[in-house]
Parts: structure tokens; C-alpha cells; sequence
């Protein structure tokens, strides 16, 4: 991979068979429709795709099925999310043999560590591929917080190639966009926060990564699209569609975390026919019954679904 990574990169969702196993089908028409729809690349095996639900076997699937499909159209970039650095460096040979285009990964979790630890986590994943790595900052999982002054130290010795900014913390995500600049721009900085992409754009980032551009990619592509044009009215009324659109993660009662946000996303697209099923890894349930209602009011307010 030469280009830099820029644009609508959406994390892409797994679905599954009620038996557990993937729908290679429903996975097929998922890539399609979002390369269809203009998107610049494709995250498979981020935490919107439940991988760390995931045994070894199915990632490995997940991984070969989007490879096959995706067939060099736009850039794979394969999460390799683990709780240590040998695991995490297992998972990149995984992806190294399927082709992927980069490999994303976390710092390290479950075990307490220092920032110390966690650097020393990247440098050594640097050490042991050629691909670009991008460091996955999401604090929420991982209960870390990638620091600003690191991840530019990184960036600048060619360590990690980008970030991606799940913190939902804006004001660092802007210093780091401006670190960045102010650096020659080495890094692709790109933002996981659907409801603020079109700040993150004002701040400088180099795209999204947006879990919502499962269901609306065209609406994200569009976005992106007005943004390098210069035309910001449109910026901001795409975002604001779109953050009514991500009401579908808020309107489910008696349900939360994943369930209700990679779920509400599954239950999106079934109701709109890309998925033959919402079905989600256990233990989690899928939605059901005045949730998935819920959810296609949403869908029918927003545009995207008729009545």
C-alpha cells in the first residue's frame, strides 16, 4: 500500500447465521454495496465486526471472504485485536498471508500496562511486518488512552502509518491533527466519531471510520465528497441526517453496549434487506420486537427505508 489511506472506511459488519456461522452470502452483498457506493476502503475484523467474539477460525474466514470479494478494488485494512503482542503478531502473519493492505491494532488489554508498555506493544509490531499499522485508539475496550505526544513520535519515526480515533475525545483528536500537520502530514489520522465527522474534517482529519457507514455509506461518501470540494453546507447537512440516523444505537430499550449499537446496526440492515438475519455472537441477543420497530422508524424518518 503507497497511497495514503484518506476517506470513508467503514468498519465493516459480520453478519451472522442463527447457527453462529458466517453468511458468506450476506457478507458478499455487504462489501459490494459499499464499494458500490463509493467508499475508499474497508475495515474487516474492527470491533464492529465483534472480533474479539470471534474464534481464530471464523477471523481467519471473515478475513478470506473479504479478501476474495474486495479483490484489490479499494484498500483491506484487517484488525489484528488482542490482549498481548505475540497474539497481536499471530493474527498479522494471518493477515499478511490473505493480502490485507494494512493491519489495525489496539493497545494491549486485559492486563494493566504503562504508557511504557504500550509503546514498546507498536514499536515491536513494527519490527515484525512490512505493513502499514495503524494504532487503534478506543479507550472504552481497551481502557487506555493512546496519548497525543506518542502517537505523533510514532507517526514521525514511521512506526504506525495512522490512527484511528474511536476516543471520542475531540479536543485530542484535534491537537493530534494539528500535530500531525505541522509534521508533514505522515500520518493518516482518521475519525470513528459518526455523529462529528464533519467536525473532524474541520480539524483536519484525512477521513472516517465510521461504524453507521455500515448502513448509509453513500451518505458518509457524500459527505466526503462535498468536503474536498469545499462545500461545507453540505458537510453539514449530510452530518446532521446522519446523526439522526445514528438515533438506531439509542432507541432500544433494555439493551446496551454492543448489543444495542453493533446490534442496532445488524437489525439496519436486515430490515433493509442486505442481511438475511441480526443475528449476534453470544451472549448477546438479537434485537427484537418493539426494538427492531424502533429502529425502522428511524430508518423510514432518515430516508432510507419507505414506509
Amino acid at each position: 500500500m503507497n497511497a495514503k489511506i484518506r476517506g470513508v472506511v467503514p468498519p465493516v459488519v459480520t453478519p451472522l447465521l442463527p447457527s453462529g456461522e458466517l453468511d458468506v452470502e450476506s457478507y458478499e452483498r455487504h462489501l459490494n454495496r459499499m464499494i458500490d457506493a463509493g467508499v475508499d476502503g474497508l475495515f474487516v475484523l474492527g470491533s464492529s465486526s465483534e472480533v474479539v467474539f470471534l474464534t481464530d477460525e471464523r477471523r481467519r474466514q471473515v478475513l478470506e471472504v473479504a479478501a476474495r470479494v474486495i479483490d484489490g478494488r479499494v484498500p483491506l485494512l484487517a484488525g489484528v485485536i488482542d490482549t498481548q503482542t505475540e497474539r497481536v503478531i499471530d493474527h498479522i502473519r494471518v493477515a499478511e498471508e490473505i493480502g490485507a493492505d494494512a493491519v489495525v491494532a489496539t493497545a494491549p488489554f486485559y492486563a494493566i500496562a504503562g504508557m511504557a508498555e504500550v509503546e514498546r506493544h507498536f514499536r515491536l509490531l513494527h519490527e515484525a511486518t512490512d505493513l502499514p499499522i495503524f494504532a487503534y485508539d478506543i479507550p472504552v475496550c481497551v481502557h487506555v488512552k493512546l496519548p497525543t505526544p506518542m502517537l505523533l513520535q510514532l507517526g514521525k519515526e514511521g512506526v504506525i502509518a495512522g490512527v484511528k480515533d474511536s476516543s471520542g475525545d475531540d479536543v485530542s483528536f484535534r491537537y493530534l491533527a494539528m500535530g500531525n500537520k505541522a509534521m508533514g502530514s505522515p500520518m493518516s489520522i482518521l475519525t470513528g466519531h459518526e455523529v462529528v465527522v464533519d467536525g473532524a474534517y474541520m480539524a483536519g482529519a484525512d477521513g472516517s471510520v465510521p461504524g453507521l457507514g455500515n448502513v448509509d455509506p453513500a451518505g458518509y461518501v457524500r459527505q466526503w465528497k462535498a468536503y474536498e470540494a469545499g462545500d461545507w453546507e453540505t458537510v453539514r447537512v449530510e452530518q446532521d441526517r446522519l446523526a439522526e440516523l445514528m438515533r438506531i444505537a439509542m432507541v432500544s430499550k433494555g439493551v446496551v453496549g454492543y448489543g444495542s449499537g453493533v446490534g442496532s446496526f445488524k437489525t439496519a440492515l436486515w430490515l433493509l434487506g442486505v442481511f438475511e438475519t441480526n443475528q449476534m455472537t453470544p451472549p448477546v441477543l438479537p434485537l427484537e420486537g418493539e426494538n427492531v420497530e424502533a429502529i425502522r422508524e428511524v430508518l423510514i424518518h432518515t430516508g432510507l427505508l419507505d414506509n
